[in-house]
């Protein structure tokens, strides 16, 4: 694998990849279904460890460039990502979103790997244990020191040339929007279908369609036409994953929560109006600082599929 393209593979790197990602496959199981945890321990930690791991074993009594032992890191990383499309924990979409940050701390990783060789410290056995063992110390410690999740809001405004009382028609319920042209929601991420309600004022019971299923959303605040504000008590999976297989990664279910939502109406001095969504969630999946550039992002292009379609309904009203 370090040396590819010129077909020599060597038993070096058939060992070297094998006993890193195998490592890492038996570390992944416990963080997944065992701990529970998408956490720091998992893309984070052990993506360096991959690096280091592999960097270290690759030049263990072994003369080779710094290019060869980087590429043995990339190999192993890819072929770990492999292990987990094929051993169903995983689906491609996710390792996609996992990608930037995984290849990041393993060439972190590869990085120190290679400062240990470069100057001849003795001890690599030594050191690739304790690299090792620190994967599942640091994951049994996150999961006995959880920290409060974060409510996060995200807020999306449009102008639709419509008097409130006409665009307030169109948040309460909505009629079916034309199939997505984003690319995002052609990769399964959910995305909205409809909107109906039973009922009318605090209490009714409004019925989000999206892909994956529906959001149920009780009324808690209807002021009409200003104000439509609503909690959220059951919600569908926020994906389908893409796979060989039939999978719900553990992920689906409880990591991304949708805690409640908003349509606030303000009419301007054109006689337009302002329509702003909100919608209040928790993402569990750490580290939070990447995971919701993901998140954040696809409720805003949740939010503005939404938007548009009422902006369409109101104006041709």
């Amino acid at each position: 694998m370090s040396d590819f393209w010129n077909n020599r593979i060597t038993n070096r790197d058939f060992i070297t990849v094998g006993v890193t990602c195998a490592i890492g496959w038996v570390f992944s199981y416990l963080a997944i279904y065992v701990f529970e945890d998408y956490a720091f321990g998992l893309f984070v930690w052990l993506p360096f460890v991959l690096g280091a791991i592999s960097t270290l074993i690759y030049s263990y009594k072994n003369v080779t460039t710094r290019k060869t032992l980087r590429n043995i890191s990339y190999w192993t990383l890819l072929f770990f990502c492999l292990g987990l499309l094929f051993f169903a924990w995983e689906g491609v979409i996710c390792l996609i979103m996992a990608a930037p940050i995984g290849f990041f701390f393993t060439w972190i990783g590869h990085l120190i790997g290679y400062e240990f060789v470069k100057h001849k410290i003795t001890g690599t056995p030594t050191a690739v244990i304790l690299l090792f063992f620190s994967v599942p110390c640091l994951m049994a410690f996150e999961n006995a020191n959880e920290t409060p999740d974060k409510l996060r809001t995200i807020v999306t405004t449009i102008d639709i040339d419509a008097a409130p009382e006409e665009v307030w028609k169109n948040v309460v319920e909505f009629p079916q929007l034309q199939e997505p042209t984003e690319f995002i929601f052609k990769t399964g991420i959910a995305y909205p279908i409809n909107a109906t309600i039973t009922g009318k004022g605090v209490g009714a019971i409004r019925s989000c369609n999206f892909s994956t299923g529906n959001f149920i959303e009780p009324i808690k605040v209807w002021n009409e036409p200003e104000l439509l504000k609503f909690s959220v008590v059951e919600q569908p999976a926020p994906m389908t994953e893409l796979s060989m297989y039939d999978i719900e990664p553990n992920h689906i279910h409880g990591y991304w929560v949708s805690k409640q939502g908003q349509f606030k109406l303000t009419k301007l001095p054109n006689g337009h109006t302002l329509l702003e969504g909100t919608t209040w969630y928790f993402n569990k999946i750490k580290p939070g600082a990447y995971w919701t550039l993901w998140s954040d992002y696809i409720v805003h292009k949740i939010h503005n599929r939404v938007l548009q379609h009422i902006k369409v309904n109101a104006e041709k009203s």
